[in-house]
């Protein structure tokens, strides 16, 4: 669990569905829940951010770095995760993710060549180091990237 996951109990929220201004025994009748008169209360009051001609919060904060949008997402798993499949298996991202060996594939997978592979395996489009690829080798494996 991490904190993109959270969210709150099933039912314990009203939904957006909620009918505003339907008479006072609804609840939510008269003002609609907007308090009385104002700007707020009006149609067409201010976007969210803005303070009222103050220069607003997100504009006075320093903006920093950027974001590359030509960059990949490449998930890097060592070579000793490889040594739990079998002697002779075709491994690809597909695999990889089945036996838990990643959570996820994004943009793609790369070996690292860090532990020891003793079984004879097949990588198929998957990136490997060159560490990684001498030891895939070493141990009578192969590497396919297409």
């Amino acid at each position: 669990m991490d904190l993109s996951n959270l969210q709150p109990a099933l039912g314990s929220k009203h939904s957006n569905n909620f009918r505003r201004g339907r008479g006072e025994s609804s609840g939510n009748g008269k003002t609609a829940g907007k308090g009385s008169k104002g700007q707020k209360a009006r149609s067409g009051a201010p976007r969210p951010g803005f303070e009222g001609g103050q220069m607003p919060l997100f504009r006075r904060l320093p903006k920093r770095g950027f974001t590359d949008r030509n960059s990949k997402n490449i998930v890097a798993i060592n070579i000793s995760k490889l040594e739990k499949f079998e002697d002779g298996t075709e491994v690809t991202p597909e695999l990889l993710l089945e036996s838990g060996a990643i959570s996820k594939i994004a943009d793609g997978v790369k070996i690292l060549g860090n532990g020891d592979l003793t079984k004879k395996i097949t990588l198929k489009n998957v990136a490997a180091s060159e560490t990684a690829k001498k030891k895939i080798e070493a141990a009578g494996g192969t590497v396919e990237v297409d």
